[in-house]
């Protein structure tokens, strides 16, 4: 008598390929390096852990942080985007002219810069797609070009300004009352436990294996004390910044999506190995081109905030070194340089490392030439842990 051999679902048999792979430390160097860096410079300067000083640097980390979150996007699929701090600032050139001389509705000019952004993205995955271009060129291109669209927009000034009592300014500098922040840190325990126990029976139905509850208990324990110990240190200064706000709902709602829906799995599958993706039919031009797209609309929104910061533009908005520390950030955070692996945690998670050695350093003084040797030690450091933890790797 034959034996029936019963078959996983193919709904099942994805789940499983998408779980944490053996040997990915997740956040927890991350975590560890943070303790790290606030028991350092904790130590060296007692300015650095008082509300003030933690208040600044929730202010700003959420621009560059914004601007992370779209190129984690792209890194996903193991290609990079390098003009993401060029499209920024020409979105956020965009969104001032249209508001300040054109007197546009604020709302309105932020949402055609959004457009323009997710246009620019189309092109750039278009040529990655289409035309096989490879995506550190297309994006080298993109870098170049938007760049120099951006001091043509800006003219020989080279300087708008907002309004102070504006829309756009007001963003930076409108912070929730305290009562605010604690029953946003309560909706958010409440939310994620009501999640934790919803994925734990849709687990069990699936006959997926179930974490430890009490390991959950921890988990959703040392959420709530950080929240809480966030919204304590903050209220003790000016409150919680609404810049943050924003920044941690594009986070939480990014990460959702990612991790919950059918487009997020098949983000993750093409990134993991783009043949098995075609195979299994997953249109792979599809995922690629909105995930430039994405990248650009984030980058652009990235911008915005960090002219709403500034209350005006100029010829360095997106410039500097915004592109290296979005990229930085995504990787030291935990997204694999090498595709298929990364939450959107990730950016919130390595722009607090980099903000915070950047943020302790000027606190002592130390020279510009140091923090960027820091910086690039501590970017080196968590690639080779992705290198060492990358499932397959040669022994």
């Amino acid at each position: 008598m034959s034996t029936i051999v019963k078959r996983p679902s193919a709904d099942r048999r994805m789940k499983t390929i998408l779980e944490r792979p053996r040997g990915d430390l997740g956040a927890w160097p991350v975590a560890g390096g943070l303790a790290v860096i606030a028991i350092v410079f904790g130590t060296l300067n007692e300015h650095f852990l008082s509300a003030e000083n933690l208040t600044n640097l929730a202010l700003q980390m959420a621009a560059t942080g914004t601007i992370s979150l779209g190129v984690i996007m792209v890194i996903l699929l193991g290609e990079i985007d390098l003009s993401a701090g060029s499209v920024s600032g020409l979105c956020a050139v965009v969104m001032t002219i249209l508001s300040v001389r054109h007197g546009w509705n604020p709302v309105a000019a932020i949402g055609l810069a959004l457009g323009v952004a997710a246009l620019i993205g189309l092109v750039h995955g278009w040529m990655f797609t289409r035309l096989r271009m490879p995506s550190f060129v297309v994006t080298l291109a993109g870098l170049i070009g938007w760049q120099g669209l951006m001091l043509y927009l800006l003219g020989r000034g080279g300087t708008i300004n907002l309004p102070f009592d504006g829309f756009i300014a007001s963003l930076s500098d409108t912070w929730l009352p305290p009562w605010a922040g604690w029953l946003l840190a309560a909706l958010i325990v409440g939310g994620w436990t009501a999640g934790s126990l919803v994925q734990r029976r849709l687990r069990r139905r699936e006959d997926l294996p179930v974490g430890s509850p009490v390991w959950l208990a921890l988990r959703l324990g040392g959420l709530a004390v950080a929240l809480a110990a966030a919204v304590l240190v903050l209220s003790a200064d000016r409150g919680v910044p609404l810049l943050l706000v924003i920044f941690g709902t594009l986070v939480v709602a990014l990460d959702l999506m990612l991790r919950h829906t059918v487009f997020g799995r098949h983000m993750y599958a093409v990134g993991g190995n783009a043949e098995a993706a075609r195979r299994a039919g997953i249109g792979i031009v599809r995922i690629r081109v909105i995930a430039f797209m994405a990248s650009a609309a984030l980058a652009a929104f990235g911008g915005i905030l960090a002219a709403s910061r500034l209350a005006a533009v100029n010829q360095s908005s997106g410039g500097s070194d915004t592109l290296l520390m979005a990229i930085a950030a995504a990787v030291i955070g935990g997204t694999s340089l090498f595709g298929g692996r990364g939450r959107a945690y990730a950016a919130l998670l390595g722009i607090l490392v980099i903000q915070s050695i950047t943020n302790g350093m000027l606190l002592l003084s130390v020279d510009s030439s140091v923090r960027y040797m820091v910086t690039a030690a501590v970017l080196a450091v968590a690639v080779a842990i992705d290198s060492l933890a990358r499932p397959g790797r040669p022994r």
